[in-house]
Formats: C-alpha cells, sequence, structure tokens
C-alpha cells in the first residue's frame, strides 16, 4: 500500500501542515518568526501553565544543567525526592511517584502496575469510550475511540470500553478477568467533558466492592487546571492510582505515576524503569512549578479566572453552551467546524484548538490576566462574527 508524500522536510509526517513556526514566548503570549503576536490559550495542550518562558523554572532548569544533567536511576538525585514528596502530599499522602517523561508512560506504568497487583488471572483494564490516554500500543486500546485503532491492529489485548457516564455499563462489564478501571475525571481529547458527580462516586465504590484498582488519568486535568490540585478532589473519591504530566514540567518533559503505597509494593526492582524518568533536569523544572504554584495559590487562580473565561464564553454569539472546570473549558458551538473556527482563531492571533468537530478547547496559563482574556474573547467574537 502507498500513501501520499508530505511536504515535511525532514520529518515524518506524523502531524498536519504547521501552520505557523514559534520562536518565542512570554507568559500567555507567542510571537512567530515574522514577528506576530499570539495569545496562547491553549499552552501546549495544558503544559504551560506557569507561561511561557517563565523565569524561575528557566533559571531552575539552568541552574541544574550547570550542576547535574543525569545519571542512572540507579544512583539518587536530590530534586526528584522533593517533586515525588510534594506530589503525595497535593494528592493526599499515604502513596509513593514513579517518575517518566510523558502521559502515555504514566498511563503505561499504571497498567503494568494494575496486571502484576492484581495477579496472572486478572489483566483487563477497562476504560471509557471517547477517553484518550496515549499513543503507545496499550495505552492506544485503552483509549476509547476505536477509528484511532484500526491501522495499528491487532493491539494489545486487555481492555474493554464501556460507555461514558453510564455506571450500568461499567457493572455489567466487570468480569473475573478485569483488574482495574482508568478514568478521567474530565476527558479532555474527548472532548471536555466532566464525569457527573454521581458516575465518578458509582466508579470507586464499583472498585472496592469488586477489589479493582480505582486509577485516574490526571495527565490533561492535573495540577490546579481545573481549580483544584487534581480534578479527582472535586469528587470527594479516593483514587489508588493518578498518573499525571503535562502542566508538571511547563514544557519539560516529565511524567509521574503516584500510587498507594499498599498497592505500589506489587512493583519489585526490575518490573519497571526507564532511562530518562525522573533525572535531575525535569525533576528541577518540576520543583521550581510546584514551588510557584503553591505560593501563589494556582488552584484558585484557575478558578477565577475560569468564572470570567466562561462567562465571557457564554455570551459570545454561536456559542451554545460551555463545559469544564476552572480554566479547562470547552465552547460547543451552535453550527460551524470547531477546527475551522480554531484555524480563523488562529490567523486573528488567537491560540485555541478545535476539540471536537463542533467545539473549542481554550486551557490559558492559570495566571492569565483579566485584560488577556478579555482581548481573546474579543479576537474570538470577531472570528464568530
Amino acid at each position: 500500500m502507498t500513501t501520499p508524500v508530505q511536504e515535511t522536510g525532514p520529518l515524518l509526517p506524523t502531524y498536519p501542515p504547521q501552520p505557523v513556526t514559534f520562536v518565542k514566548g512570554n507568559g500567555t503570549q507567542l510571537w512567530d518568526d515574522d514577528g506576530k503576536r499570539y495569545l496562547d490559550f491553549l499552552c501546549g495542550l495544558a503544559v504551560t501553565s506557569l507561561g511561557h518562558a517563565n523565569p524561575e523554572v528557566a533559571e531552575a532548569v539552568a541552574e541544574q544543567a550547570r550542576q547535574l544533567l543525569h545519571v542512572s536511576n540507579l544512583f539518587g538525585t536530590r530534586p526528584g525526592l522533593e517533586v515525588a514528596a510534594t506530589l503525595d502530599r497535593l494528592i493526599g499522602g499515604g502513596g509513593q511517584v514513579f517518575f517518566c517523561n510523558s502521559g502515555a508512560e504514566a498511563n503505561e506504568a499504571a497498567i503494568k502496575l494494575a496486571r502484576k497487583w492484581a495477579g496472572p488471572d486478572r489483566y483487563t483494564v477497562l476504560t471509557a469510550e471517547g477517553s484518550f490516554h496515549g499513543r503507545t500500543l496499550a495505552t492506544l486500546h485503552a483509549t476509547g475511540q476505536p477509528a484511532k485503532h484500526g491501522p495499528f491492529q491487532p493491539l494489545p489485548t486487555g481492555f474493554g470500553h464501556v460507555p461514558w457516564n453510564d455506571l450500568a455499563a461499567l457493572e455489567a462489564a466487570i468480569t473475573p478477568d478485569v483488574a482495574a478501571v482508568l478514568i478521567e475525571p474530565i476527558q479532555g481529547e474527548g472532548g471536555v467533558r466532566p464525569a457527573d458527580i454521581e458516575y465518578l462516586q458509582g466508579v470507586e465504590a464499583l472498585c472496592r466492592e469488586n477489589r479493582l484498582l480505582f486509577m485516574v488519568d490526571e495527565i490533561q486535568t492535573g495540577l490546579a487546571r481545573t481549580g483544584e490540585w487534581f480534578a479527582f478532589q472535586h469528587y470527594g473519591v479516593d483514587p489508588d492510582v493518578v498518573c499525571l504530566a503535562k502542566a508538571l514540567g511547563n514544557g519539560m518533559p516529565i511524567g509521574a505515576m503516584w500510587a498507594k503505597t499498599e498497592v505500589g509494593a506489587a512493583f519489585e526492582p526490575g518490573d519497571h524503569a526507564t532511562t530518562f524518568g525522573g533525572q535531575p533536569l525535569a525533576t528541577a523544572a518540576a520543583r521550581a512549578v510546584l514551588t510557584i504554584m503553591q505560593r501563589d495559590d494556582a488552584p484558585a487562580a484557575a478558578r477565577r479566572a475560569g468564572e470570567r473565561l466562561r462567562a465571557g464564553l457564554e455570551e459570545l454569539p454561536g456559542v451554545a453552551s460551555v463545559r469544564g472546570a476552572g480554566l479547562l473549558l470547552a465552547a460547543e458551538l451552535v453550527d460551524g467546524s470547531g477546527p475551522k473556527v480554531a484555524g480563523a482563531a488562529l490567523e486573528a492571533g488567537l491560540v485555541i484548538n478545535g476539540v471536537t468537530a463542533t467545539a473549542l478547547r481554550f486551557a490559558p496559563p492559570l495566571f492569565v490576566s483579566d485584560q488577556e482574556i478579555d482581548e481573546a474573547l474579543d479576537i474570538l467574537k470577531g472570528v464568530l462574527g
């Protein structure tokens, strides 16, 4: 089978043609190679939550680079221990952390842990339709979007998908081979769709009743994005495993899997590893990120700015509804194409994306100013006309 050759130069054509080349950023602002200024209300998909080129994070990375870039995980380094302790406290305590390089790797670690914890006869992980958990072979199959599966069959076995927000369907899918449920409190790539409170609490109850691991994917929602440190904290639930990445490094590649100590004890030396996970450059960035977020009360900032952004979006012509929490929001359009509107917004100087065919996603920096929110709303109002 042959496929058309895309003009992407030396890069594999794994992304669409890139309409803009960015060369500089500062806070909520980006500039392209022609000097044009943009407002970034996407943050590299909820990554640069403290804004571009945050000076404290940049200094922490530079200082660490002058001291120690990397050693094997066979030896200890300091920043990772501090970051792990902070994450454990913010999640609720009583757990331990495995560091990796991305959200997909964090979910891979969780899937492996669930299988080791449950034993050889229980290996299936249940996820929700519309979910997104990564693009490795295992996390791709965990992702509840069959359209993404087809070209890569056969995918690893041991995954089942159930309708979103349907507790009865989940209960019916629990068979003797199920080890865990992996769920997003708010589906990000699936359209910024929050779980109902009764649903997520019911998922936890079913996990307890059937002795399954209750695993929460906080890769996009974690670290203050939704107005709490983690989105599951809106729901009053107590997960066994939490996966995070994106905002943790503010652009430095780092991910983490947290597990309750009694669950994580299923892993023994040699069961799981990564060359670069938790290396000092990435964890130094994460330490600075967590320091700033705690000092400046990032959850409160996200709640306040999110209220202003939501209210403004709801008043725009062509917006039918707004969903999400904090500064992870989607505006459902009355008609028209989400991707097409996002493209027009980019032309006008606003970076967002069409998260579904009919909705726009917004994930600006957590400390975005009122003036920047109002400017973004004015740009979008002009685009929607």
